[in-house]
């Protein structure tokens, strides 16, 4: 149990998707314009991560990897799809991004009005795929640990985007240099809000 705290707490403020990885910059530029379409597409990110992570983390371990389909027969224990990892993934990141555009569609109409293209656009969010090859790389133990990573990962991108978007709100009304205004002043405080959380790497986990 202590070991999933470790992985969710880290991958919350150590390994943070936006800070440390830079991964899921346009739709947190994009989006972050209030924070009502930050939460939404926040939530949205942390379902599709808690879900995507874990499946493709079955698909990896008792699919693609060399080996991995001696459950099936001794006959295929030395089979390799992990070339297929790439395809595999973005399937399943798809399908499970289609399924929020349509609860998201049929909830909350105005909140999939506000979210336009960048709704569907988290099919392609390097962040989702990021997780999934994190996941890979890593090589987690057990289904819990990948979990605990990509509802970790979701939580802190979250944390990223509403962040974002309520400085953005307030700057509204401070003087901000003419050339600075808009994309430019939000690319100054995303470098301040990763130097921020580069003080939780002295964490000890």
């Amino acid at each position: 149990m202590e070991n999933l705290i470790n992985i969710f707490v880290k991958s919350i403020f150590i390994d943070n998707m936006i800070f440390a990885y830079f991964l899921g910059m346009c739709s947190y530029l994009a989006v972050s314009k209030t924070v009502k379409t930050s939460t939404g597409l926040g939530i949205a990110v942390i379902f599709v991560l808690g879900f995507t992570v874990p499946i493709n983390y079955l698909i990896e371990n008792y699919i693609l990897q060399e080996g991995a389909l001696s459950w099936l027969s001794p006959a295929l224990a030395d089979v390799d799809l992990s070339f297929l990892s790439f395809i595999m993934f973005i399937a399943v990141i798809a399908s499970m991004v289609q399924l929020v555009e349509m609860v998201i569609e049929k909830f909350s109409p105005t909140l999939y009005s506000s979210l336009g293209i960048f709704l569907p656009l988290i099919a392609v969010n390097c962040a989702i795929l990021g997780g999934a090859l994190f996941m890979q790389e890593r090589e987690y133990a057990n289904i819990a640990e990948a979990t605990s990573f990509a509802l970790g990962s979701g939580v802190g991108w979250f944390l990223a985007i509403v962040g974002i978007a309520a400085i953005r709100e307030k700057i509204r009304y401070s003087n901000v240099p003419a050339p600075l205004r808009g994309l430019g002043i939000t690319f100054i405080i995303t470098g301040l809000m990763g130097i921020a959380f580069m003080s939780f790497m002295g964490i000890k986990l």
